[in-house]
């Protein structure tokens, strides 16, 4: 079965589907020697170090209603909780 072009004819990329991704060959397979030396070695879904910490994980009690009403706005909620508080600090100084 003859691969279909991963670009249109403009060279557009198309969408990728999950055939063209079981396809593909792993860069270490296919880079040069010298390319593949600068590559991070990581094991599958393992994440690089972080440049900065950009934030700080705490615990903290909140009110349920006020926990509920943020969840139930979807996902994101953490951070919309983080801009409101962010928005009364601006206000407090």
């Amino acid at each position: 079965m003859k691969k279909k072009s991963l670009t249109d004819k403009t060279g557009e990329v198309r969408e990728l589907t999950r055939a063209d991704l079981k396809g593909f060959q792993p860069a270490s397979d296919t880079l040069p020697a010298e390319l593949n030396a600068m590559l991070p070695k990581r094991k599958p879904g393992q994440r690089g170090p972080q440049k900065k910490a950009t934030k700080d994980q705490v615990t903290l009690r909140l009110d349920h209603d006020v926990v509920e009403h943020f969840k139930a706005t979807g996902q994101g909620w953490q951070s919309r909780i983080n801009a409101a508080l962010r928005e009364a600090m601006k206000k407090t100084g």
